[in-house]
């Protein structure tokens, strides 16, 4: 049996690729140079990330979920975190394992955001550079991302079982 080059599987790995690393490069950028309208000269351009990263931390640390330490860390690492994985979850190299890792990040994420949204926690998510209100949308979006990585994982999977569409058949 021939494996089609277009299936269902094949269309909800592409959709998450670029879906899921489109939003993760441009959550990465927007942490760090969104809430910035003037980035020259250069001076200011640092400045400017520091400060970005320092109001990320406090968002992160308003969870109350790590110490104002790991708030830091956490800031100042997952920016660059966000980029990379987004990048080679576009460029499709190693799939298995950067669908793996999204999807993790992304089922942490759900469960912070929800964790602060039961809680009533009047809190920006600090999803992307912009303040932007934790609502029960924020809770959605990130349930419909999760949930797509979590498929893109599974069904990246399953293909990687499956023989290449446009392999030569074998001769027997």
């Amino acid at each position: 049996m021939e494996s089609s080059p277009l299936n269902l599987r094949r269309a909800i790995i592409w959709m998450g690729r670029l879906i899921l690393g489109g939003i993760f490069v441009y959550a990465g950028f927007s942490k760090l140079l969104m809430p910035n309208t003037h980035l020259w000269p250069m001076f200011v351009l640092k400045f400017s990330i520091s400060m970005n990263m320092s109001s990320f931390a406090q968002q992160v640390e308003s969870y109350k979920l790590i110490s104002p330490e790991a708030s830091q860390v956490v800031a100042h690492t997952l920016p660059f975190v966000e980029i990379v994985l987004g990048l080679l979850l576009l460029i499709g190299w190693r799939l298995r394992i950067w669908a793996t890792a999204i999807t993790a990040i992304m089922v942490g994420f759900l469960a912070v955001v929800t964790r602060a949204y039961l809680l009533h926690m009047d809190i920006n998510c600090g999803c992307f550079g912009t303040p932007e209100k934790l609502t029960g949308m924020t809770v959605v979006r990130d349930g419909a991302l999760a949930v797509l990585a979590l498929l893109m994982t599974v069904f990246a999977f399953l293909e990687a079982r499956q023989p290449h569409p446009w392999a030569a058949p074998e001769k027997a």
